[in-house]
């Protein structure tokens, strides 16, 4: 989201096989649907998402996306989903050192590892970005209120 208003974005993840997941770590879980698909209760952000950016990264700066962020002129991003300490700590910690705004909602986060792993990112994102950017839902319309 940048100073002009918000914006809705969704980012679908891709293995792609001979990837470093595949290669370093074993994981080949995001080839294929379903896997690969917008998951039912997010259906309605993708229908009516301004963009959607497909990343075969960690994070959201990608080329594709970095391009988005910068022709938006977006200053201050709400980062939230699946592997709070992988994805989501990447594209914050990214966000960050690209001087932007990164705002992590906790509660909106999580981690297919378990509620530990979410946690250690909780942990490791206070350290990256500062604990004052992570955030909760409910603190949204407050911080978006802000910036109006």
């Amino acid at each position: 989201m940048g100073g002009s208003g918000r914006a809705d974005r969704i980012h679908e993840v891709y293995e792609l096989p001979g990837s470093p997941f595949e290669r370093m770590i074993h994981w080949t879980q995001m080839r294929d649907v379903p896997q690969t698909d917008i998951v039912g209760p997010l259906q309605p952000y993708a229908n009516r998402a301004d963009a959607i950016v497909d990343k075969t990264i960690y994070s959201l700066f990608n080329a594709e996306g970095e391009e988005l962020v910068r022709a938006r002129g977006w200053t201050d991003l709400y980062v939230c989903g699946i592997a709070t300490e992988s994805c989501v700590l990447k594209t914050a910690v990214d966000a960050f050192e690209r001087n932007l705004t990164p705002w992590l909602i906790r509660d909106a986060s999580a981690s297919h590892a378990g509620q530990a792993a979410h946690d250690a990112g909780l942990l490791v994102a206070t350290r990256f970005i500062g604990a004052g950017q992570l955030i909760r839902v409910a603190d949204v319309p407050a911080l978006d209120a802000a910036r109006t």
